[in-house]
């Protein structure tokens, strides 16, 4: 897995935070994990969730989910927890984010030009957008910073990528992380000008030592 990949998840993680209970979320959705909606109590069922003593059956997934969704939403996550909660293993979470990233990824990767070139910075902020908004969320509703980042106009990007709707520190890690695309192009082209310099020198070099005849073995003791 990329190292880009692996952040994001980490980085969704500290933002959105990990419950491996379930609870209400800020609409009433009854939720786990990452923000993983559970529409209803089959798909509560599908996961492996665990009590105490081992793997939870069917009907006590069941129960929990009928007792957190009958609960007042608008609560912190811990409002939820009770004594015998069942909890999803953070291994579980983490596979589930991990393919929620993926899927999303790919429809980045098809409806944005050149997104496997782009600095890990910048698949950073927009996973992270991704996930927030949803992949056909950031497509659309950002049309001036999509171009932007296709262009490699990060400055622009950064100016274009505040959200609505999420704290502050988010959105200026989200900025910091396609402003990082600035300073990656800056040095690359440092990088392009030395190497085109290094190599001219070189040239050079090599001219005056053949008309000097210098590095050449002697034929004369």
């Amino acid at each position: 897995m990329f190292a880009y990949f692996n952040q994001s998840l980490a980085q969704l993680k500290s933002f959105e935070g990990c419950v491996p209970w379930m609870y209400r979320d800020t609409v009433g959705r009854v939720t786990v994990g990452v923000g993983l909606m559970l529409p209803n109590a089959a798909a509560a069922c599908a996961l492996p969730f665990q009590t105490a003593e081992g793997a939870a059956t069917a009907e006590q997934i069941a129960a929990e989910f009928a007792r957190v969704e009958a609960l007042a939403m608008g609560k912190l996550p811990s409002f939820y927890r009770a004594t015998g909660s069942l909890e999803l293993p953070e291994l579980v979470i983490d596979e589930k984010l991990s393919a929620v990233l993926t899927g999303f990824e790919a429809t980045l990767r098809a409806g944005l030009t050149g997104y496997d070139a782009l600095p890990d910075g910048v698949k950073m902020a927009l996973l992270d957008m991704a996930y927030n908004l949803g992949p056909e969320g950031l497509l659309k509703g950002y049309p001036k910073m999509i171009r932007a980042v296709e262009t490699g106009a990060w400055a622009e990007a950064a100016a274009e990528c505040a959200r609505g709707g999420i704290n502050a520190a988010r959105n200026a890690w989200t900025r910091q992380q396609m402003l990082a695309g600035v300073v990656g192009a800056i040095q690359a082209e440092a990088e392009a000008v030395e190497k085109e310099a290094g190599g001219w020198l070189r040239r050079v070099w090599r001219g005056v030592k053949r008309a000097f005849g210098i590095g050449k073995p002697s034929c004369c003791p």
